[in-house]
């Protein structure tokens, strides 16, 4: 079916220049679709790979098939057979396919290693198989290879059913860093001890990072090898199927952090070179490589390629049950050039020779693919080019991603709290970029991710306090910097959470301040796990501020999940740049921020839209979230008609304060 183009025009008529380029996306994705599927065949029926290649248990043994069309032969090795690299040849199938079929249900064993050798041009090369489902390395050797697993062995799921909260509040989460111990963490812990603490604190979705199996740990699961294996780091498949089980037990939805933008450049271990050769994935020359990343780039013109990619989603969703995926990347996938140093400040910058069109009929048929397994997947895009139609419909001519990240909002307050005194912070700009973006299109909000708190970076709240973190978090004792940084560190929260799109990111930890950097160990450091851990004993004593900062956070989400606020668009604005002050409503609620830091201001005027009765519900200044009670909680006020034709009331705003009042009456 013909896209419905008038429809992304009308939602965006800046778009009108460019309808051919438009109409050109539409009609690329529909003869890849009539290229890629056969008569009677669709999308699902075609991401199969996984149920054909790779090792699979047969009624009378195993069957290996593997990929690999310039291979001039090919044979299966490993413990099975004392890791003898002649005697078990493959035989050559029609295009490229390699096939090995070993009789006996015990000829191969669970847990047994094994490895795939490539002849090339008199060249023998030792590989792990592509859609290997668990890889592990030698502890002795450092070698790596794969392991036999029935990954789709019979797994007693309860998740029937399960659908996603329709607003997502994503708690951003790394499982090997996500203990307080000085090493790597597992599915086990985490499913014990971290889900339990995501539900409490009230977010609803867990977005997980490295999961897909990668040789470099540092790497934070961004240079994957082995794409159909879960991190064999953190435990085994079984082991990360009861966590996504008992998640969905508790009403939490699991996306995966999929990374199919680029792969590691590593032979032995990933994909490149598998058969001898570069182009057997990726492209050749300068254009196979990232210049930023130092990774090898997928072919997305090449459908092999995009049977293994469409493939690995699928596997994910099925085998793993997860309920969609963050796609990492996707402005390096949509133009040749990466966007390293572009502005973005026109559309024709979308719509050039720059852009990469087979990627993005790729990423066109992944958001069609994923949301016709589950209708209720979610699918989100880190974009930080702003290509327009990219959460738009299929149909209508987008590229179908159900959301996309709000990447500008961190470098906002990055460099606000770099570059600005308190005193000369913008209210009239952090207004227009949290609440700018296309139309019709959904967005993640976001304060800081993990990004922002990498090593040689800072999260908000260290930024807002450096060293001051150390000696200054007690509860009892008087501290201005501190009590700056948790003030301010509440109403940025706050402030992004509220507009900066249709759903909310955070970080594991950095909700509650969380110190210091994450810095991998590696040989630099020492290969120390000190900073690549989470203390959760910081938030834990009630000695520590650290204690408010997550209880703020708590009532924060609370209120605006409870209450769909993210669902709504604010009006009522007011913006005075030389009081700090912001103020606006969603349906029953007004939001007063006042970021002055010396000003309070006795009897401001609340404009609120409409008369009634309103009582505050949240208040960053509540002494039990670590400020000074200077909001009045429990008093009524009154808005009424001005002169002027305004409805509001007059109000008590304490400096670096924020306050929600709701119309009660």
């Amino acid at each position: 079916m013909p896209a419905k183009i008038s429809e992304i025009l009308k939602t965006d008529p800046y778009l009108v220049p460019f309808k051919g380029d438009i109409e050109l996306r539409a009609e690329l994705l529909e003869s890849k679709r009539k290229e890629l599927l056969a008569k009677d065949k669709d999308i699902v029926d075609f991401a199969s790979g996984y149920e054909y290649f790779g090792i699979h248990k047969t009624e009378d043994g195993w069957v290996y098939r593997e990929w690999a069309p310039a291979a001039d032969e090919m044979y299966f090795t490993g413990d099975f057979n004392g890791w003898n690299t002649e005697s078990h040849p493959m035989n050559r199938l029609e295009n490229g396919v390699f096939e090995i079929f070993i009789k006996g249900k015990n000829a191969l064993r669970v847990g047994q290693k094994i490895q795939a050798i490539v002849m090339h041009n008199g060249e023998m090369l030792r590989r792990v198989p592509t859609y290997a489902t668990r890889v592990v390395q030698d502890p002795v050797t450092y070698m790596w290879c794969a392991e036999i697993e029935n990954t789709f062995d019979a797994f007693p799921w309860t998740d029937e059913g399960f659908v996603p909260e329709k607003t997502p509040f994503i708690y951003e989460c790394h499982i090997g860093m996500s203990g307080e111990e000085g090493r790597v963490s597992t599915y086990k812990e985490f499913t014990k001890n971290i889900l339990p603490r995501i539900k409490k604190a009230g977010y609803n979705t867990i977005q997980i990072m490295a999961i897909m199996e990668h040789p470099y740990y540092g790497s934070f699961g961004y240079q994957v090898s082995n794409f159909f294996a879960p991190s064999s780091r953190y435990g085994t498949a079984k082991e990360l199927k009861k966590l996504i089980n008992t998640a969905h037990k508790n009403g939490i939805t699991v996306l995966l952090d999929v990374v199919h933008s680029h792969a590691v450049k590593n032979t032995n271990e990933g994909l490149n070179e598998f058969d001898g050769t570069v182009y057997q994935f990726f492209h050749e020359g300068a254009r196979g490589d990232h210049s930023a990343w130092g990774t090898k780039l997928f072919n997305y013109g090449k459908n092999e390629v995009l049977h293994f990619l469409l493939s690995n989603l699928k596997y994910w969703m099925k085998a793993f049950h997860f309920d969609g995926f963050r796609f990492d990347g996707v402005t390096s996938m949509l133009y040749h050039d990466h966007g390293l140093g572009s502005a973005f400040t026109g559309y024709d910058m979308y719509f050039s020779l720059n852009t990469d069109t087979e990627a993005v009929t790729y990423l066109q048929l992944a958001n069609e693919l994923i949301h016709k397994i589950n209708p209720n997947a979610i699918t989100i895009a880190e974009d930080m080019s702003g290509m327009p139609g990219m959460c738009i419909p299929i149909s209508e001519g987008g590229i179908g991603f159900d959301y996309r990240l709000s990447m500008g909002v961190p470098d906002l307050w990055i460099k606000t709290i770099k570059e600005c005194e308190d005193e000369s912070w913008d209210i009239i700009k952090f207004w227009y970029e949290l609440t700018g973006r296309r139309p019709k299109e959904k967005n993640i909000g976001y304060a800081e991710s993990h990004d922002q708190a990498l090593v040689g970076d800072k999260t908000i709240m260290f930024r807002l306090c450096d060293a001051e973190m150390y000696v200054g978090m007690q509860k009892f004792g008087a501290n201005p910097v501190v009590d700056r940084g948790i003030a301010l560190h509440k109403m940025i929260r706050l402030l992004t959470a509220s507009l900066s799109g249709e759903g909310y990111l955070n970080f594991m930890g950095n909700e509650f301040g969380h110190p210091e950097w994450i810095d991998f160990p590696r040989e630099g450091n020492g290969w120390s796990y000190h900073y690549c851990r989470r203390q959760w004993s910081l938030v834990d004593n009630p000695n520590l501020r650290y204690r408010e900062l997550g209880d703020f956070d708590k009532a924060m989400i609370k209120l605006l999940k409870e209450q769909n606020l993210l669902e709504i668009s604010p009006v009522n604005r007011w913006m005075h740049n030389d009081d700090k002050i912001l103020i606006y409503t969603k349906n029953d609620f007004v939001f007063v921020f006042n970021f002055n830091p010396q000003k309070s201001f006795e009897g401001y005027f609340v404009p609120v839209g409409e008369e009634g009765l309103y009582k505050v519900v949240l208040s960053s200044d509540d002494g039990k979230f670590g400020g000074f009670s200077r909001v009045d909680t429990k008093h009524k006020y009154k808005a009424e008609r001005t002169p002027h034709d305004w409805f509001g009331f007059n109000c008590y705003l304490p400096s670096r304060s924020a306050f929600v009042l709701k119309k009660i009456k």
